[in-house]
């Protein structure tokens, strides 16, 4: 019997504990996003380092940064002439709200017809603890792991990772490896993905101000300008009717699709368009005459319009002229675009609306760069063989269209070939009732055990 088979059949042999472990570590409500939380998030990291600690890795530490800590581990004994893998994940979860539509608590981990619900449990402590897991069955069989190995876990995905870019400039040299897997994403059993592809994201805010207080619409409406019609006007602004973004220059780095990135979209849409549409709610979608739905989802630019505030909100009607007014905004960007010249184009767009009677503010706090790992290589076929000998099948290759400023940062920063392992096996993922499927979760650590023994050629 192989190495890698004794320790898939030492993970099979602990199922049981394994799970009762992720329960604990699903009870700590790591929300990085609420400033109330933040003890909590701090009691997450320590855990999950001594989780690290306990199962043999080494140099364990929880990092502080100027938001979350990091949590950092490694095991280096393989030897010079073996890779070394950075593994990254994040411990930090969604907000719960809205609370009354959970079947049960969100931070108490439930079986249910084969699947465990708690928030975080795809998103992504499965990633945190399928890896862990996985380490721990190597460790616990040969003493050894193949491959050397860095642990990266972070605490502030969920908030756009503000903090992380003097982290991981700071840091190369801890940072620094052969290759980096980003274990952020979806185990799929009846037919896997890898993500080579992700969106970056700017997030913005627009505050309007107009009077220096409230006023009575009655006395003071069509004398004053009101702050809310102005923030109408420009978010009627930022589209036309096809659902084309306005701001000049914004598509001006957007690159055409290969076809080969074309055909493989094709495929990987013709199995997930319909889900897609399913699970949206939408009736029909918009801009059908910019680009086909899977170009406009995962290879195109967006702006959207998150929330917008001003005025009475309540029962009833209050008659009253709001003193300010304001919204929120995410633009996910594609390949070549350059988040810090988009968050300018957005802000010198917007502000280009202010009159002597409304001023105009605009932050942008978070800004996240594109990322594009490797489309095929050492690194995608180590996955690939390792999901072909779990689920049997071989991965497609796919676009997101969401975000992981992280990716962006460590493409930019370190410079090293980059590959994705999802190992989340559930849906709900920032919604009300997230969870994972419990068997599935299981061959997620066995993918992840089949990954560390397949690199062990990838120098």
């Amino acid at each position: 019997m192989s190495n890698a088979q004794r320790a898939l059949e030492h993970a099979k042999t602990q199922r049981s504990a394994y799970m009762s472990g992720f329960s604990e570590l699903l009870r700590i409500p790591s929300i990085s996003t609420d400033p109330n939380y933040k003890a909590e998030v701090a009691r997450c990291a320590d855990w999950v380092r001594d989780e690290m600690r306990r199962i043999g890795m080494k140099n364990c530490q929880t990092i502080p940064t100027d938001g979350h800590p990091v949590v950092y581990g490694e095991w280096l004994e393989a030897g010079a002439d073996k890779p070394t893998v950075l593994i990254y994940a994040h411990y930090d979860v969604q907000p719960v709200d809205p609370l009354n539509l959970w079947v049960t608590p969100p931070f108490e981990p439930t079986e249910r017809d084969g699947k465990l619900y708690a928030r975080g449990s795809e998103d992504d402590k499965a990633g945190v603890w399928a890896n862990l897991k996985a380490i721990e069955s190597i460790l616990a069989v040969d003493g050894k792991l193949p491959v050397n190995v860095k642990l990266f876990f972070e605490g502030e995905e969920e908030s756009g990772s503000p903090n992380m870019h003097p982290f991981v400039a700071g840091n190369k040299d801890l940072l620094n490896a052969d290759l980096f897997v980003l274990c952020d994403g979806e185990f799929v059993r009846d037919q896997p993905s890898i993500v080579y592809s992700g969106r970056g994201i700017v997030a913005a805010e627009v505050t309007l101000t107009g009077p220096d207080h409230d006023l009575h619409s009655g006395t003071y409406g069509g004398t004053v300008h009101n702050p809310l019609h102005l923030a109408g006007k420009i978010i009627g602004s930022f589209h036309d009717d096809a659902g084309r973004i306005q701001i000049p220059g914004y598509y001006d780095a957007v690159r055409d699709l290969t076809a080969a990135e074309l055909a493989n979209l094709e495929q990987l849409w013709a199995r997930t368009g319909p889900q897609f549409k399913e699970r949206s709610g939408a009736a029909h979608f918009w801009g059908e005459s910019v680009a086909s739905t899977a170009v406009r989802a995962t290879a195109l630019p967006t702006l959207d319009v998150n929330g917008m505030w001003g005025g009475y909100q309540g029962p009833g009607t209050k008659t009253v002229l709001p003193s300010k007014a304001g919204f929120k905004v995410t633009m996910r960007l594609v390949n070549d675009q350059d988040p810090v010249e988009i968050g300018r184009m957005f802000k010198d767009y917007v502000m280009s609306f202010a009159t002597e009677t409304v001023s105009i503010e605009v932050s942008v706090p978070v800004a996240g760069y594109p990322f594009s790992t490797q489309f095929e290589g050492a690194g995608v076929e180590a996955v690939q063989q390792a999901l072909v000998a779990t689920v049997g099948k071989r991965a497609l290759m796919e676009r997101a269209g969401g975000s992981v400023p992280i990716a962006g940062m460590f493409q930019r920063e370190l410079g090293i070939p980059m590959t994705h392992l999802g190992l989340g096996p559930g849906d709900n993922i920032h919604s009300p009732n997230e969870y994972i499927v419990i068997e599935d979760f299981y061959l997620a650590i066995d993918t992840a055990i089949h990954v560390l023994y397949n690199l062990i050629s990838f120098k």
